[in-house]
């Protein structure tokens, strides 16, 4: 399977009057947010979750329909990178959402497989569009996604019935949209410091990956958890994550066969840590704009 990201996008205003140097740097935002789609979808063992090897906890969904839904998404990441660009409201994001999240579900013949994603993802994209054409290169990504439209966040009501929307109810932790209001502590404060600490010791993108989706799971008040497994669910795979990284991580001899077993014991439980494999791709997302832009 060949993930192919630079696929032309329909025409937009920017297109229309943009310098090509925006444009290239535009694509290059779209492709980042494919290509972190795409490296999420590839780690494995990644405990509950969808994967090249197996469908985790999900009976509905395998890696054809993640294929088929990052792919759907292509022509979104660049439009909101233009909305980003031009200095759109958060509601003309939303709704850019919409449409992503209505394209997705019928590529995935109705399976919510990228719903955070689009919401994550789309948000940083917009910012780093923002962050390049603006006076702002010295905040980073949820720094600037505060700035320009936390206020108009706040305003906008969580989708009524939503899985966060009861989990927020329910157990009263936060979720995606208190991330981004936050600035993103679960990137830059957790999961990317991570990330860039294992690739540069090991040189190594998938051991990289493993410990820093480990990380966040072990970390992260995964609102997917929650829905699915309650507080016992959450509390189990989170102890579960913090043995996998006390008794070494990817470092530790034999790694791969502890990571596998509590894959397994996930799918057994039927739980799919669905935030924190958002929270990962977004991390792959914000380190490759960041090298970039060096």
């Amino acid at each position: 399977m060949t993930l192919i990201a630079n696929i032309a996008s329909p025409t937009t205003a920017v297109e229309l009057h943009a310098g090509q140097a925006t444009l290239q740097y535009l694509r290059k935002i779209r492709n980042c947010a494919i290509q972190s789609l795409w490296h999420e979808l590839i780690t494995y063992p990644k405990p509950g979750l969808v994967s090249l090897i197996d469908s985790g906890s999900h009976q509905d969904m395998d890696r054809n329909t993640f294929y088929s839904s990052i792919m759907s998404l292509r022509h979104y990441f660049f439009n909101i990178s233009s909305l980003g660009f031009e200095g759109a409201s958060f509601g003309l994001l939303r709704l850019a959402g919409v449409d992503a999240e209505t394209r997705m579900m019928k590529a995935t013949c109705g399976v919510n497989t990228h719903r955070g994603a689009i919401f994550n993802l789309g948000i940083l994209a917009a910012a780093a569009a923002h962050q390049y054409k603006s006076d702002d290169a010295h905040l980073n990504l949820g720094d600037i996604a505060v700035k320009v439209w936390g206020s108009e966040l706040v305003m906008h009501c969580r989708k009524k019935n939503s899985h966060g929307d009861k989990v927020l109810s329910t157990y009263r932790v936060g979720g995606a949209i208190e991330e981004v209001l936050a600035g993103y502590p679960s990137i830059y404060r957790l999961g990317l410091p991570v990330y860039r600490n294992v690739l540069e010791s090991t040189s190594n993108h998938r051991l990289a990956c493993i410990q820093t989706f480990f990380t966040l799971l072990a970390h992260v008040q995964d609102t997917n958890l929650l829905y699915r497994g309650g507080s016992s669910g959450l509390n189990k795979t989170q102890a579960l994550a913090k043995q996998f990284l006390a008794e070494g991580g990817i470092h530790a001899d034999r790694w791969d066969v502890l990571a596998e077993s509590i894959h397994r014991r996930l799918v057994e439980w039927g739980l799919s840590p669905g935030g924190s494999a958002d929270l990962l791709s977004a991390c792959l997302f914000v380190h490759q704009i960041e090298m970039a832009n060096e």
